[in-house]
């Protein structure tokens, strides 16, 4: 909760982290809101998960069973209270909660805020320095601002799945990158906010949205129309520019080969025993050798062939040339430097035990991120978390009572 405001950051059951200082009200749902609290939550961020009271939310379970791997991973170090908005002593306990917050975290389509009363007009009223943070699908105005926002929809309308896969078959992600990345970006512009809001006592209303987010990911690809117009296509699994890097079959299974610098192309050539790969002239640059990629390949496909993968994995990164495994999820995390990374973190769950979530994948000296507790039932910390913004028993009953929690 604000120190500014003389409250009391109440998370006592474990060290505050990097975030300790900071309240923050997630009412969000799915992933990208979700994503964008666990990272806050993690660094330390005291984050209430706000859900609806039994039977109230017609898409429970959309991100499956509730102490399922999704939900797990997705809330852990978040503590659950539930809270009707729809009713006037809902909305008003949230407008006195935001009273007392940093950061509200809402992912509705965007005109549900204003129709329940808690948009960012109605909450910098009650206090001057909250920021509200709103991921959409689409943005908070314009043609499109009140359709359905999907991941797949986004990478579909941001460029993704028009360079992705073979040429004329567009291809999503495996994963939710639109989600995922509005997610991060939301979180970013949280911080900024608060870090501004330290000079100037102010908050601010942050937005971010699954189609900018996922055109902003597009990155090189986008300005290469942008800068000089070129429309890129779908190349499979190699690079749209540089020559060669992307997949080669070796004697046992596949592996990413990535040479990017001409520097890079003569170890290749020295390595796999072809000097004179190197000494001619078309492919000595590497717009050439982009130019020549289907020459390129027919050279080093034969050769890879020969060989099993961990023999060209260990040879080529000995002469500097970026080469992997391409694993599957259980090799993954079989994977020593995956292990030494920490990227898989235990907490404990009240009903499942031990479990592994995935970790935060930037590391602080001081202040990392910390797996303090599990996923939270919904309303499991309701009583507790009132008392901590000062609610008296009475009041928690009452509430109770008129079916506002």
């Amino acid at each position: 909760m604000r120190d500014d405001a003389g409250a009391q950051n109440t998370q006592t059951d474990a060290q505050p982290g990097a975030l300790g200082h900071i309240t923050v009200l997630d009412l969000t749902r799915v992933r990208a809101g979700p994503s964008c609290c666990r990272v806050l939550a993690d660094f330390g961020a005291n984050v209430i998960k706000i859900d609806a009271p039994e039977g109230m939310d017609r898409n429970t379970g959309v991100a499956g069973s509730q102490h399922g791997f999704d939900m797990l991973n997705l809330h852990r170090n978040k503590r659950s209270m539930t809270l009707n908005l729809k009713t006037p002593e809902g909305r008003a306990l949230f407008l006195e909660m935001a009273a007392q917050a940093d950061v509200v975290v809402e992912n509705y389509r965007p005109g549900v805020k204003t129709r329940l009363g808690i948009d960012y007009d109605a909450l910098s009223a009650v206090n001057p320095g909250i920021i509200l943070a709103s991921i959409s699908g689409f943005g908070q105005t314009g043609p499109y601002a009140e359709r359905p926002g999907f991941d797949q929809i986004a990478q579909g309308m941001g460029g993704f799945m028009g360079v992705t896969g073979q040429p004329g078959q567009p291809m999503r992600a495996g994963t939710a990158v639109a989600d995922l990345s509005s997610g991060v970006y939301a979180a970013t512009g949280i911080l900024i906010a608060f870090a501004e809001r330290a000079q100037s006592g102010q908050g601010q209303w942050v937005q971010a949205s699954l189609l900018a987010s996922q055109i902003a990911l597009m990155d090189f690809q986008a300005a290469r129309y942008l800068v000089e117009g070129e429309v890129p296509e779908a190349t499979g699994n190699d690079h749209p520019t540089i020559t060669p890097m992307g997949v080669v079959a070796t004697a046992d299974g596949h592996i990413n080969l990535a040479v990017g610098g001409n520097g890079q192309w003569q170890a290749l050539a020295e390595a796999m025993g072809h000097p004179e790969w190197a000494e001619n002239p078309d492919y000595a640059e590497i717009d050439a050798r982009t130019g020549h990629r289907d020459e390129i390949w027919a050279l080093l496909r034969p050769v890879f062939a020969e060989k099993p993968s961990a023999h060209w994995i260990e040879l080529l990164n000995a002469h500097g040339i970026p080469t992997g495994p391409i694993y599957r999820m259980d090799e993954v995390f079989a994977d020593p430097q995956v292990a030494h990374l920490g990227m898989a973190q235990p907490v404990e769950h009240h009903a499942r035990g031990e479990v592994h979530v995935v970790g935060q994948p930037v590391r602080l000296s001081r202040t990392p991120a910390t797996m303090r507790r599990a996923a939270p039932d919904p309303g499991e910390h309701t009583d507790d978390l009132l008392a901590e913004f000062g609610l008296s028993p009475e009041r928690i009953a009452a509430l109770r009572a008129a079916k506002a929690i």
